[in-house]
């Protein structure tokens, strides 16, 4: 979302000064983001526990200025790829909560109609062109969607979010060379959350940062932000969006940030050394955007409405899924292949 020209600030950014490059309709709408994501993943966490949500699920609890700086400065046209994690990039793209949490409910109302689940939330109406549950799998199709666009000439991005143990696998590297070799226009980002799964990134790759400290050998930038900060993730967003519809090829953002939870439903996450957890909470990104909305002049009063209106949202959305019908049988044998049915073609 663009900042509006020529608009006096109003009260609320009185004090924000002359250098305030993002602005407070912008500023808003990445804190609601965050506060969507953050109400709608906790919701989802407590129906599990309420046996209904089935199966596991990957939240991104901690991890919400990604999805929000993200998807606040794409256009609507632009595509975004997810892995099994992708509740928030869902969400941020616009997506309704009741579709999401319909989803993992496995109701009719839900995203793929409840046949789909957590880690295949797929809305092309809303640029979110899935999310993968195969390691690195998204990256050589993101890489063909923006080969779509350039050669169309189109000028949409293609955005592909993955994580830290992706980097060791081949597809990243195979996508990261095709995509410098043809200049597409697509944005990698590797979501740094320090574990892959149950393993700390760090003992298992050669470099400190496994995204960043690759990018030289395929001749890109090297960067590295704060992926707790919605604000900077936001400015290289729109930097790298830039590159990419300038014709000036693709990016790699490596976005340094912790996940509250263990790596699915199933992992208490007892091998983080004690203590780290409560230190990464004090960078809490919902925390840190709250005080820079004060900082900014948001009135308190204004900031509480925003969230006193989420929470309004994933109740309305509870309520809703929880009546709904479960999936109809007459469903189970459509939108298997292509065609729309479910027989093998050879």
């Amino acid at each position: 979302m663009a900042k509006k020209k020529n608009r006096a600030p109003t009260t609320a950014l009185a004090n924000a000064g002359p250098n305030d490059d993002i602005g407070e309709e912008t500023r808003r709408r990445l804190y609601e983001v965050q506060v969507i994501i953050r109400e709608a993943e906790q919701r989802a966490f407590d129906l599990f526990l309420q046996n209904l949500v089935k199966g596991t699920s990957h939240l991104s609890l901690g991890q919400e200025a990604i999805a929000a700086g993200f998807a606040v400065a794409m256009r609507p046209s632009d595509l975004s790829f997810c892995t099994y994690r992708g509740h928030a990039h869902t969400l941020a793209r616009g997506v309704p909560i009741e579709k999401v949490l319909g989803e993992l409910m496995q109701r009719d109302n839900g995203l793929m109609r409840g046949k789909g689940g957590s880690m295949h939330l797929t809305s092309v109406e809303h640029g979110v062109m899935g999310s993968y549950a195969i390691i690195g799998a998204h990256l050589p199709i993101a890489c063909g969607a923006a080969l779509r666009a350039q050669y169309k000439g189109a000028d949409d991005v293609s955005v592909c979010f993955f994580g830290d143990g992706t980097t060791n696998i081949g597809a990243f590297h195979e996508a990261l060379n095709f995509a410098a070799v043809w200049k597409l226009p697509v944005v990698f980002v590797c979501e740094n959350n320090l574990y892959m799964e149950y393993t700390p990134i760090g003992e298992v790759t050669a470099v400190a940062h496994p995204a960043a400290d690759r990018a030289s050998a395929y001749g890109l930038e090297r960067i590295v932000i704060d992926g707790n900060d919605a604000d900077a993730v936001y400015r290289v967003a729109q930097t790298a969006f830039a590159r990419a519809r300038a014709g000036e090829g693709p990016s790699l953002i490596e976005c340094l940030t912790y996940r509250h939870s263990g790596h699915s439903r199933a992992d208490p996450a007892k091998y983080r050394p004690e203590g780290e957890l409560e230190r990464w909470k004090e960078r809490d990104p919902i925390k840190i955007y709250r005080e820079r909305l004060i900082q900014f002049g948001f009135e308190e009063t204004a900031i509480a409405a925003i969230e006193a209106n989420v929470r309004r949202m994933v109740e309305d959305a509870t309520a809703t899924c929880k009546a709904a019908a479960p999936p109809a049988v007459e469903i189970l044998f459509s939108d298997v292949y292509a065609d729309g049915g479910w027989a093998w073609r050879n």
